[in-house]
């Protein structure tokens, strides 16, 4: 009793299949389709038992058989005992000398995509082009059917053909109206990420786990995939069933260099993903573990070595002051074995900066105290100039600030001259 509910409840969940015979959405004016409703039919004794209910737009047929003849444009769908209602079939009927018809059911990536450019019942078509997006794709001679082998999502788009029949004598050239087609996504492009280590099968002989994940559409769930894993591009392992890889402990470094593929069996649909993108911190998967130790963060003394980069050095040229003796040298000292080599403004460590910087403060301060004394010896040459019977007066104060130069430097002491 509980396995039959069960199964009544599992059989809730499916929609029955609708199909079309022959398999054209559209057809001509006075011709019949069959319409065929596959899904569960419970085995209940009844006096009138309905298995099936039919569905034109929002009307309901008077039939309840399995399968129906229709010949009448409009939006088909039907149900089932118990289940929902089945995907629609939209059915076109034309009065055109052409048409173009294509699958009624959806078209995935990897299947075969065929349509048909047909003649007023059936009468051959001469010259036949056909056109995709208003560009011609293929000519026949005559009558012929126009077949993707494996469709692509760029093959979607809207279709037409055109052609001439002898109606008694040939035709000028007569064209069917545009038909949309849209080829359907079979799986999304894989995404390569890192296991965590509770999840990883590989962790515990000290590698990496890495995963090649992607998702089939909902209406191909049961197509089976297989999985390549790639360095650079060498391959480490070549397509197979597992979608996991171990990556050796050796080679856990070099994480970022690694890519995956998904396909069909066939090979019919094949898609890469992107580079690995290496986890943030707080990941599951901490790398810090596992790849090489940072460099730890430490004060530059002027006697350690300085940081190596792996950029290529730029020269740079360290301008020095001339006019005041000892200043530069005192300022920056560099390290025994050379000078360091200068790398790009970004790189350089900024402690080192910061120290030049205090060294070369005092020595500044010290030239202005010098010039702005020059700039007093000027002044009273000048004034010697201008007025020579100030003279003697100034000969007489000129000792103070020849030694005043001449001493430590200091704060200078300044004299007003009276003009």
């Amino acid at each position: 009793m509980w396995a039959l509910t069960a199964l009544l409840l599992l059989a809730t969940l499916e929609k029955p299949i609708l199909s079309l015979h022959p398999p054209w959405t559209t057809i001509f004016k006075g011709e019949r389709v069959t319409l065929r409703c596959d899904g569960y039919h419970p085995l209940l004794l009844e006096l009138r038992p309905i298995n099936t209910l039919w569905y034109l737009g929002h009307l309901l047929l008077p039939s309840h058989k399995k399968s129906i003849e229709v010949q009448t444009p409009g939006v088909y769908r039907c149900q089932t005992r118990g289940a929902p209602v089945s995907d629609p079939i939209h059915l076109s009927v034309s009065n055109d000398w052409l048409i173009l018809q294509v699958p009624y059911a959806a078209v995935f990536e990897g299947e075969p995509l065929v349509m048909r450019c047909r003649g007023w019942y059936d009468k051959v078509v001469y010259k036949l082009h056909y056109y995709h997006d208003d560009q011609a794709v293929r000519y026949f001679h005559s009558s012929a059917n126009y077949t993707v082998l494996q469709a692509r999502a760029s093959d979607s788009g809207r279709y037409q053909c055109s052609g001439t029949m002898r109606i008694p004598v040939e035709s000028a050239p007569m064209f069917s109206s545009k038909v949309a087609v849209t080829v359907k996504e079979l799986f999304q492009a894989p995404v390569l990420r890192v296991m965590g280590p509770q999840g990883a099968r590989g962790a515990a002989h000290g590698g990496v786990v890495l995963r090649c994940e992607t998702r089939l559409h909902p209406q191909k769930r049961d197509t089976p995939l297989q999985f390549a894993f790639y360095k650079y591009s060498r391959a480490v392992r070549r397509f197979d069933w597992d979608a996991e890889y171990t990556v050796p402990e050796p080679e856990v470094e070099e994480l970022e260099s690694y890519w995956c593929e998904a396909a069909t069996a066939t090979r019919s649909v094949r898609k890469r993903s992107p580079w690995l993108q290496l986890p943030g911190r707080g990941s599951p998967l901490d790398l810090a573990s596992t790849t090489a130790p940072a460099p730890r963060a430490a004060a530059l003394e002027p006697g350690n070595k300085p940081l190596s980069f792996r950029k290529p050095p730029v020269s740079r040229s360290v301008p020095s002051v001339t006019s005041v003796p000892n200043t530069t040298s005192a300022g920056l000292q560099f390290p025994a074995g050379g000078a360091p080599s200068a790398g790009p403004p970004a790189c350089a460590p900024p402690i080192i900066l910061e120290q030049s910087a205090r060294a070369l403060k005092p020595d500044v301060d010290l030239l202005l105290r010098e010039m702005q004394l020059l700039k007093g010896l000027l002044s009273r040459v000048v004034l010697e100039l201008k007025e020579p019977q100030a003279l003697p007066e100034l000969r007489g104060t000129a000792g103070t600030p020849t030694s005043h130069f001449a001493a430590s430097p200091g704060t200078p002491e300044t004299t007003p001259v009276e003009s």
